[in-house]
């Protein structure tokens, strides 16, 4: 469907991490999932930045199932909330230093204290809210991780509008609302529900109102993948 997502386990996702860190040099991360593509199809700008990301990972089962249908199957599945986890924990071993952004009033401070009571050592320097982000260069340390939840496309604009403007940012990462979750705003589905893919199910149980996203996600990204998978099948023909 026009977008590349990097083949990669957790691990290589964290060792590429790393070497950004490691070696000063800024990049951009983003979080994919069926949502983003549906949305990219009618949005060439959008489409565009997802495919300058440096990484980008498949968060949602749903690009898993579509990998094996088109032939080309992903190694893992890479969620938001997993990956800022396992970033923190690093940070907490490395000394990275850790800036959160987005969000509703209140909910990156409570996730920032969560993973502060988490990893005793992790370098929290700031959170903020879109309302504050023009004073966030003096009015903090310089940061080195900036977690972007704004949800999409907006965040990943967003990143690609400021990034540049902040040269002491090494990674920045779109996730979603994943500060939700680590905030214990939202409660994630079970463990079980995640690994048999029905993590969309109880979303829509706890959250109703996300019927229209979740229908893009398990109805127009399948139906827009078998589109994709015909229209490249010398065998068959769109009409």
């Amino acid at each position: 469907m026009g977008v590349e997502i990097d083949d990669l386990t957790e691990d290589e996702v964290l060792q590429k991490i790393g070497g950004f860190l490691d070696n000063k040099k800024q990049g951009y991360l983003a979080t994919v999932n069926p949502e983003f593509l549906v949305l990219a199809q009618k949005d060439n700008e959008f489409k565009e930045i997802l495919n300058r990301a440096d990484l980008a990972v498949a968060d949602g089962i749903g690009l898993i199932y579509a990998s094996r249908f088109l032939g080309c199957p992903l190694k893992q599945r890479i969620t938001g909330v997993d990956l800022i986890e396992k970033i923190c924990q690093k940070a907490s071993q490395k000394n990275w230093q850790v800036l959160l952004f987005g969000a509703q009033e209140g909910v990156a401070e409570k996730a920032a204290q969560n993973l502060k009571k988490k990893y005793l050592n992790l370098d929290i320097m700031g959170f903020f809210t879109p309302t504050v982000v023009g004073v966030q260069n003096d009015s903090i340390r310089k940061p080195v991780i900036l977690f972007v939840a704004l949800g999409a496309p907006k965040q990943e604009k967003w990143i690609a509008a400021n990034l540049d403007k902040m040269p002491d940012v090494n990674l920045a990462i779109g996730v979603g609302g994943a500060f939700d979750f680590i905030a214990g705003k939202v409660k994630r589905a079970p463990l079980s529900w995640q690994d048999k893919g029905f993590e969309w199910l109880w979303r829509l149980t706890c959250q109703p109102w996300r019927l229209k996203r979740i229908f893009k996600a398990i109805v127009v990204f399948p139906w827009l993948v078998i589109k994709d998978k015909l229209s490249t099948d010398k065998h068959f023909t769109i009409i």
